[in-house]
């Protein structure tokens, strides 16, 4: 297949499929007569391994570990369970940090009287505070 079209299978840019090439997640692909890529079963089973752990929020460096140890079938998967494991640690302090944020701009919501916005409590809240020369 061309790389649009494997793009299209994966829902990928072909911008993006050249770049995991460049960068070695996708193993360069075979050469057509008329010198277009043509890629096979392989690539459209690699890709969208990538395109699923990105869409987890694997970042690309943890997508190159998983896909190396996924090369190895016969090894344990101790060492996946652990970037999985670093992954969710991640993504529960971002949950974490999201949380803490929602809280306080619910409170400063929660300030507003409704009034004009020069009394306005989320313009004040957001607006820089005085800064006091020393």
């Amino acid at each position: 297949m061309k790389i649009g079209e494997l793009a299209s299978a994966t829902a990928t840019k072909v911008e993006t499929v050249r770049y995991y090439e460049k960068i070695g997640l996708l193993p360069p692909p075979a050469r057509t007569s008329a010198n277009y890529r043509a890629y096979g079963n392989d690539h459209l089973a690699r890709l969208s391994f990538i395109r699923r752990a990105r869409d987890l929020g694997f970042t690309l460096e943890a997508v190159r570990e998983l896909l190396t140890l996924s090369d190895d079938k016969a090894q344990s998967c101790d060492a996946v369970d652990g970037i999985a494991r670093v992954h969710l640690t991640e993504i529960d302090r971002k949950i974490a940090d999201l949380s803490a944020l929602r809280g306080e701009l619910d409170r400063v919501i929660g300030s507003c009287r409704h009034g004009t916005v020069a009394d306005c409590k989320i313009i004040e809240t957001l607006a820089p505070r005085t800064l006091t020369a020393t």
